[in-house]
């Protein structure tokens, strides 16, 4: 549905919450192949399943449904007897077409923002026009420049150009915060080796008959993704497909094992299905191809600074895109956020025994310098624990889509921290279940990749 379609949608929906009558809609969206069964189910159930809550899914839910929602939305009115509302929203579309601006935003008329009480004296003061009576606030005038979305105007659209930064000596130098930070050791990773590290990627598709779990259709774009990407960021990339539970820990135990002395980083990614899991510290499990869970903690364990002495104080980054659980989130409505389309004629699917380490050695007084074990870890995950994590069999996953249009535009200029903020913020406006990404960061500094 293009943008002019949901305007009309969003300018009608309390219209349409207050007055639509759903109960005569469902076989007539169905035969227009509109929703299917389960989507409709789905909106039956929405909120208190009240005839409102349902229409109100239903508007929202249209948003997703490919360019000619709106117009096949209007005809199933028209054949339900619903002629008032057809006729609204046909208007609308009419009026779009002979003249765009009809439904679009106006500028906003210029505010007056004055203290109460505020006379030309008190602004003018015993002073004279120049100065205003202490206390007092001057009249502001604020135009449509000054009150228009902050994402729309102008000068947010262009890139960032650099501020002054004080550099000791009184005078200012025109470097960007995050040069700074770069080149500041205490600040951030040195990431100077190239290639900087090693990048394996598990990407887990055909799974056996007994294992009961689905292919991973789509999964072979994610994996070409991030293949592409951390190779664009000077990592030796290795791509394993199809691995059993024992492969897998075995690939990642020999990766541990290797010499990372002259490198700076290394990068797990772990593409498969995935679970709930008992945990001591890091949540959740992803499926070997025999249907064996492995437990994210152990894959991040084989990494920690005893398992993997060559990467001590060195960033090891984990991503996985699996599901945390069964659970599937519906979200819930805030007025000024909007589904994002989805792609029409998509197909979307979901990635749906306890471990635990036997009690360490008592820490010891020493004298030799040394770090947590468990520190310069950061785990992403795709989706909150307990929840299922989505994916386009023709596009790949939310996740590893977003995350590869993230990196591609800010990773040269923003750390990993603040690329995962808004990989978590693109994600959860998608689709019609939700999905929100997270991670459990234990690094130690900024992390800015090599670009």
């Amino acid at each position: 549905m293009d943008e002019a379609d949901r305007q009309i949608l969003r300018r009608c929906r309390v219209q349409l919450v207050n007055e639509l009558q759903v109960a005569p809609l469902w076989d007539v969206l169905l035969t227009r192949q509109l929703f299917t069964p389960a989507m409709i189910e789905d909106i039956q159930h929405a909120g208190s399943g009240s005839r409102s809550d349902q229409a109100r899914q239903l508007v929202i839910d249209l948003e997703t449904r490919g360019s000619q929602a709106l117009p096949l939305f209007i005809s199933c009115l028209e054949d339900t007897d619903q002629n008032k509302l057809a006729s609204v929203l046909r208007a609308l579309r009419q009026a779009e077409k002979q003249n765009p601006e009809v439904i679009r935003p106006q500028d906003p008329m210029p505010v007056v923002v004055r203290a109460l009480g505020l006379t030309p004296e008190d602004l003018r003061g015993k002073q004279g026009p120049s100065k205003a009576t202490p206390g007092k606030l001057a009249p502001v005038v604020l135009g449509p420049e000054q009150l228009w979305p902050a994402k729309l105007r102008p000068e947010v659209l262009r890139p960032e150009m650099p501020r002054p930064v004080d550099s000791g000596s009184g005078r200012f130098s025109d470097v960007c915060a995050p040069e700074i930070s770069k080149q500041n050791a205490d600040l951030a990773y040195a990431l100077n080796a190239d290639p900087c590290g090693h990048c394996l990627i598990i990407n887990n598709v055909n799974f056996c008959l007994e294992s009961r779990l689905t292919a991973r259709t789509g999964s072979n774009i994610d994996c070409e993704k991030l293949r592409q990407r951390f190779h664009l960021l000077h990592f030796m990339v290795e791509v394993k497909c199809d691995l059993t539970a024992k492969q897998m820990v075995q690939a990642l135990v020999e990766l541990a094992r290797r010499d990372h002395s002259a490198l700076d980083c290394c990068v797990v990614v772990v593409l498969s299905h995935g679970c709930q899991a008992s945990h001591l510290q890091f949540p959740g499990a992803v499926y070997g191809t025999d249907g064996c869970p492995v437990a994210i903690e152990r894959i991040v364990n084989i990494f920690n600074g005893a398992g993997c002495p060559s990467l001590g104080g060195k960033p090891k980054l984990f991503f996985i895109q699996a599901c945390g659980g069964e659970q599937k989130d519906h979200g819930f409505e805030v007025a000024s956020a909007s589904p994002e389309d989805r792609t029409p004629g998509s197909d979307h699917e979901s990635d749906a025994v306890p471990f635990q380490e036997g009690p360490g050695p008592c820490d010891q007084p020493d004298a030799v310098s040394s770090l947590p074990t468990p520190s310069d870890i950061f785990v992403s995950y795709s989706t909150f624990p307990g929840f299922v994590s989505w994916r386009d069999t023709k596009s790949g996953s939310w996740y590893v889509e977003t995350l590869d249009g993230v990196f591609e535009q800010w990773a040269h200029s923003e750390d990993l921290q603040t690329l995962l903020l808004r990989v978590a913020n693109a994600v959860s406006q998608k689709g019609i279940y939700k999905q929100i990404p997270g991670c459990f960061n234990f690094l130690r500094k900024k992390l800015f990749f090599k670009v």
